[in-house]
Protein backbone atom coordinates (compact mmCIF):
# COMPACT_ATOMS: atom_id res chain seq x y z
CA UNK A 1 0.00 0.00 0.00
CA UNK A 2 1.31 3.46 -0.92
CA UNK A 3 1.76 5.36 2.31
CA UNK A 4 1.16 8.84 0.88
CA UNK A 5 -2.12 8.15 -0.98
CA UNK A 6 -3.90 11.46 -0.37
CA UNK A 7 -0.76 13.59 -0.29
CA UNK A 8 0.08 15.07 -3.70
CA UNK A 9 2.96 17.41 -2.80
CA UNK A 10 4.16 16.86 0.78
CA UNK A 11 6.46 19.80 1.55
CA UNK A 12 8.66 20.18 4.65
CA UNK A 13 7.52 23.10 6.81
CA UNK A 14 10.03 25.91 6.99
CA UNK A 15 9.75 28.54 9.71
CA UNK A 16 11.02 31.24 7.34
CA UNK A 17 9.43 30.27 4.04
CA UNK A 18 6.04 29.49 5.58
CA UNK A 19 6.11 32.25 8.21
CA UNK A 20 2.86 33.83 6.99
CA UNK A 21 1.13 30.73 5.60
CA UNK A 22 -2.41 30.10 6.77
CA UNK A 23 -4.47 26.93 6.73
CA UNK A 24 -8.22 26.89 6.33
CA UNK A 25 -9.74 23.47 6.89
CA UNK A 26 -13.46 22.92 6.40
CA UNK A 27 -14.70 20.52 9.11
CA UNK A 28 -16.25 17.40 7.62
CA UNK A 29 -14.88 17.96 4.11
CA UNK A 30 -13.21 14.73 2.96
CA UNK A 31 -13.18 15.34 -0.77
CA UNK A 32 -9.41 14.82 -0.68
CA UNK A 33 -10.12 11.17 0.23
CA UNK A 34 -12.92 10.48 -2.22
CA UNK A 35 -10.70 8.33 -4.45
CA UNK A 36 -9.00 6.07 -1.92
CA UNK A 37 -10.56 2.69 -1.22
CA UNK A 38 -8.29 1.88 1.73
CA UNK A 39 -6.04 3.68 4.21
CA UNK A 40 -3.51 2.50 6.82
CA UNK A 41 -4.92 1.88 10.27
CA UNK A 42 -3.17 1.79 13.65
CA UNK A 43 -3.87 -1.16 15.93
CA UNK A 44 -5.29 1.15 18.58
CA UNK A 45 -8.03 2.09 16.09
CA UNK A 46 -9.18 -1.48 15.45
CA UNK A 47 -11.95 -1.57 18.06
CA UNK A 48 -13.69 1.58 16.85
CA UNK A 49 -13.04 0.98 13.16
CA UNK A 50 -14.34 -2.59 13.26
CA UNK A 51 -17.90 -1.31 13.67
CA UNK A 52 -17.84 0.42 10.29
CA UNK A 53 -15.49 -1.26 7.82
CA UNK A 54 -13.32 -4.35 7.27
CA UNK A 55 -9.76 -4.34 8.60
CA UNK A 56 -7.25 -6.30 6.54
CA UNK A 57 -3.47 -6.58 6.25
CA UNK A 58 -2.45 -5.15 2.89
CA UNK A 59 0.66 -5.81 0.84
CA UNK A 60 3.42 -8.40 0.82
CA UNK A 61 6.56 -8.67 2.91
CA UNK A 62 5.56 -6.66 5.96
CA UNK A 63 1.83 -6.05 5.52
CA UNK A 64 0.13 -2.88 6.72
CA UNK A 65 -3.20 -2.98 8.59
CA UNK A 66 -5.73 -1.14 6.46
CA UNK A 67 -9.33 -0.04 6.65
CA UNK A 68 -11.28 -0.95 3.52
CA UNK A 69 -13.33 2.11 2.62
CA UNK A 70 -14.49 0.82 -0.75
CA UNK A 71 -14.57 -2.28 -2.92
CA UNK A 72 -13.51 -0.84 -6.26
CA UNK A 73 -10.36 1.00 -7.23
CA UNK A 74 -10.52 4.78 -6.72
CA UNK A 75 -13.85 4.67 -4.91
CA UNK A 76 -14.46 5.56 -1.28
CA UNK A 77 -17.91 4.38 -0.16
CA UNK A 78 -17.65 6.30 3.11
CA UNK A 79 -17.96 9.72 1.44
CA UNK A 80 -20.82 11.22 -0.52
CA UNK A 81 -20.72 13.45 -3.61
CA UNK A 82 -20.01 16.53 -1.48
CA UNK A 83 -17.17 14.86 0.40
CA UNK A 84 -19.12 14.39 3.62
CA UNK A 85 -18.16 11.36 5.68
CA UNK A 86 -20.91 8.87 6.40
CA UNK A 87 -22.73 10.12 9.48
CA UNK A 88 -21.57 8.49 12.70
CA UNK A 89 -18.88 6.35 11.05
CA UNK A 90 -15.32 6.28 12.36
CA UNK A 91 -12.74 8.42 10.53
CA UNK A 92 -9.24 6.85 10.48
CA UNK A 93 -6.44 8.92 12.01
CA UNK A 94 -4.58 8.71 8.69
CA UNK A 95 -7.25 11.00 7.25
CA UNK A 96 -7.77 13.15 10.33
CA UNK A 97 -4.15 14.27 10.30
CA UNK A 98 -4.43 15.72 6.78
CA UNK A 99 -2.98 18.05 5.42
CA UNK A 100 -0.08 17.39 7.81
CA UNK A 101 2.22 14.37 7.75
CA UNK A 102 5.57 13.29 9.19
CA UNK A 103 8.42 12.38 6.85
CA UNK A 104 11.33 10.34 8.13
CA UNK A 105 14.71 12.02 7.74
CA UNK A 106 17.32 9.98 5.79
CA UNK A 107 19.68 7.98 8.02
CA UNK A 108 17.93 9.23 11.14
CA UNK A 109 15.20 8.33 13.61
CA UNK A 110 13.90 11.91 13.49
CA UNK A 111 10.96 13.15 11.47
CA UNK A 112 10.15 16.33 9.58
CA UNK A 113 6.70 17.91 9.73
CA UNK A 114 5.32 18.31 6.23
CA UNK A 115 2.25 19.90 4.72
CA UNK A 116 0.54 18.96 1.46
CA UNK A 117 1.23 21.94 -0.78
CA UNK A 118 -1.68 20.82 -2.97
CA UNK A 119 -4.19 21.22 -0.13
CA UNK A 120 -6.99 23.52 -1.29
CA UNK A 121 -7.28 25.19 2.11
CA UNK A 122 -3.92 26.95 2.09
CA UNK A 123 -3.98 30.73 2.31
CA UNK A 124 -6.95 33.02 2.60
CA UNK A 125 -8.45 33.69 6.01
CA UNK A 126 -7.28 30.47 7.61
CA UNK A 127 -5.40 29.99 10.86
CA UNK A 128 -1.68 30.84 10.88
CA UNK A 129 0.98 28.16 11.26
CA UNK A 130 3.30 30.53 13.13
CA UNK A 131 2.70 33.50 15.40
CA UNK A 132 4.22 36.95 15.02
CA UNK A 133 7.36 35.82 16.87
CA UNK A 134 7.82 32.92 14.48
CA UNK A 135 6.83 30.32 17.07
CA UNK A 136 4.42 27.46 16.42
CA UNK A 137 0.79 28.56 16.51
CA UNK A 138 -1.84 26.60 18.50
CA UNK A 139 -2.93 25.00 15.20
CA UNK A 140 0.56 23.74 14.42
CA UNK A 141 1.18 22.62 18.02
CA UNK A 142 -1.99 20.54 17.98
CA UNK A 143 -1.06 19.06 14.60
CA UNK A 144 2.44 18.12 15.77
CA UNK A 145 1.08 16.53 18.96
CA UNK A 146 -1.40 14.51 16.91
CA UNK A 147 1.32 13.40 14.49
CA UNK A 148 3.63 12.38 17.33
CA UNK A 149 0.92 10.35 19.04
CA UNK A 150 -0.01 8.72 15.75
CA UNK A 151 3.62 7.78 15.14
CA UNK A 152 3.72 6.03 18.52
CA UNK A 153 0.59 4.08 17.60
CA UNK A 154 2.23 3.03 14.33
CA UNK A 155 5.21 1.62 16.23
CA UNK A 156 2.81 -0.43 18.34
CA UNK A 157 1.11 -1.57 15.15
CA UNK A 158 4.38 -2.78 13.65
CA UNK A 159 4.94 -4.85 16.79
CA UNK A 160 1.53 -6.46 16.29
CA UNK A 161 2.26 -7.31 12.64
CA UNK A 162 5.66 -8.75 13.55
CA UNK A 163 4.01 -10.97 16.15
CA UNK A 164 1.37 -12.20 13.70
CA UNK A 165 4.08 -13.09 11.20
CA UNK A 166 6.19 -14.77 13.86
CA UNK A 167 3.24 -17.00 14.78
CA UNK A 168 2.37 -17.55 11.09
CA UNK A 169 -1.20 -16.41 11.63
CA UNK A 170 -1.67 -14.37 8.45
CA UNK A 171 -3.00 -16.01 5.28
CA UNK A 172 -3.87 -14.55 1.85
CA UNK A 173 -7.54 -13.77 1.34
CA UNK A 174 -9.63 -13.41 -1.80
CA UNK A 175 -13.06 -11.81 -1.50
CA UNK A 176 -15.70 -12.24 -4.19
CA UNK A 177 -18.02 -9.24 -4.47
CA UNK A 178 -21.39 -9.67 -6.19
CA UNK A 179 -23.02 -6.24 -6.57
CA UNK A 180 -26.61 -6.02 -7.72
CA UNK A 181 -27.02 -5.46 -11.44
CA UNK A 182 -23.29 -5.61 -12.12
CA UNK A 183 -20.63 -8.19 -12.88
CA UNK A 184 -19.07 -9.92 -9.89
CA UNK A 185 -15.41 -9.27 -9.19
CA UNK A 186 -12.68 -10.35 -6.80
CA UNK A 187 -10.61 -8.41 -4.30
CA UNK A 188 -7.17 -9.70 -3.39
CA UNK A 189 -3.70 -8.55 -2.39
CA UNK A 190 -4.33 -8.66 1.34
CA UNK A 191 -4.19 -11.10 4.25
CA UNK A 192 -6.31 -11.92 7.28
CA UNK A 193 -5.74 -13.85 10.50
CA UNK A 194 -6.49 -17.54 10.07
CA UNK A 195 -8.98 -18.48 12.81
CA UNK A 196 -8.02 -22.16 12.74
CA UNK A 197 -4.37 -21.36 13.39
CA UNK A 198 -5.34 -18.88 16.09
CA UNK A 199 -7.50 -21.46 17.87
CA UNK A 200 -4.64 -23.96 17.75
CA UNK A 201 -2.36 -21.67 19.77
CA UNK A 202 -1.67 -22.85 23.30
CA UNK A 203 0.62 -22.17 26.20
CA UNK A 204 3.11 -19.31 26.12
CA UNK A 205 2.29 -17.92 22.62
CA UNK A 206 -1.38 -17.54 23.55
CA UNK A 207 -0.55 -16.10 26.95
CA UNK A 208 1.74 -13.52 25.37
CA UNK A 209 -0.97 -12.46 22.94
CA UNK A 210 -3.37 -11.97 25.83
CA UNK A 211 -0.85 -10.16 28.03
CA UNK A 212 0.28 -7.76 25.32
CA UNK A 213 -3.26 -6.89 24.24
CA UNK A 214 -2.65 -8.26 20.75
CA UNK A 215 -5.44 -10.80 21.15
CA UNK A 216 -7.95 -7.97 21.47
CA UNK A 217 -6.66 -6.39 18.27
CA UNK A 218 -6.93 -9.76 16.52
CA UNK A 219 -10.55 -10.31 17.53
CA UNK A 220 -11.50 -6.77 16.48
CA UNK A 221 -9.95 -7.52 13.08
CA UNK A 222 -11.84 -10.79 12.76
CA UNK A 223 -15.17 -9.21 13.75
CA UNK A 224 -14.62 -6.42 11.21
CA UNK A 225 -14.48 -8.82 8.25
CA UNK A 226 -18.26 -9.12 8.32
CA UNK A 227 -18.42 -5.46 7.28
CA UNK A 228 -17.68 -6.55 3.70
CA UNK A 229 -21.43 -7.13 3.42
CA UNK A 230 -22.12 -3.60 4.60
CA UNK A 231 -19.76 -2.15 2.00
CA UNK A 232 -21.41 -4.28 -0.68
CA UNK A 233 -24.79 -2.88 0.33
CA UNK A 234 -23.40 0.64 0.05
CA UNK A 235 -22.00 -0.19 -3.37
CA UNK A 236 -25.44 -1.43 -4.44
CA UNK A 237 -27.04 1.76 -3.13
CA UNK A 238 -24.57 3.91 -5.05
CA UNK A 239 -24.89 1.91 -8.27
CA UNK A 240 -23.34 3.10 -11.51
CA UNK A 241 -20.37 1.84 -13.45
CA UNK A 242 -16.98 1.20 -11.82
CA UNK A 243 -14.91 4.37 -11.38
CA UNK A 244 -11.71 2.84 -12.76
Amino acid sequence: MKQLLIYERPTPLNRDIHRHLRVHATPGDFRFAAHVNSVPLAATEFARASADFPIVFAGEGTPVPAALLGLRVNENLMTDAEGRWRDGAYVPAFLRRYPFVLAEKPDSDDFTVCLDAAFSGLGGDGEPLFDEAGEDSPLLKNAVNFLSEYQQHLRRTRELVARLQELDLLVPKVVRVEPQGAEAFQMQGFSVVDETRLQALKGKPLQELMKSGDLGFIYAHLVSLARIERLTARLDARGGAPTH
